[in-house]
């Protein structure tokens, strides 16, 4: 045997929660925005607060198939590993809004909001790096992520 050669160190399993995570994220939208499409309204009475919002989303006549396209898009892109820090910026007003919808509104889906707020929080820091030159403050104009 080689003194030269070692076993290889054994890979944590931690390496797929990114995966995981964005795999699960993008599940729950595109399966989501393609039931808006697919699937008929659900049946279950919603408390009086969220029909009425859904309600006004829906009398706009555009804003909630705008919502659920975009997160069909954001949800596929996140299921094909394309873009993933755009699909996550994309998606982060809508977790926002989500969470406060069932935080306000419906409280019984807590769970839900928390699980969504949680695999989007953990992706953008899994991603981190590719949010920095957004944070930069203050960048010239043309200035691109390389400006001094």
């Amino acid at each position: 045997m080689n003194s030269t050669t070692s076993a290889a160190p054994a890979k944590s399993f931690t390496r797929f929660f990114p995966v995981i995570a964005r795999i699960l994220l993008g599940f729950v939208f595109f399966a989501g925005g393609l039931a808006y499409f697919l699937l008929p309204p659900p049946t279950s009475p919603m408390p009086e607060g969220a029909t009425a919002f859904m309600g006004a989303m829906m009398k706009t006549g555009y804003l909630m198939t705008f919502l659920k396209l975009t997160e069909t898009l954001a949800g596929a892109l996140l299921l094909a590993n394309r873009f993933v820090p755009l699909a996550l910026a994309v998606l982060a007003p809508i977790v926002i809004n989500i969470t406060a919808f069932i935080a306000f509104l419906m409280p019984t889906g807590l769970p839900i909001a928390v699980m969504l707020v949680a695999l989007e929080g953990y992706l953008a820091w899994a991603y981190r790096d590719a949010y920095l030159p957004m944070l930069r403050w203050q960048t010239p104009p043309g200035g691109g992520c390389n400006a001094k």
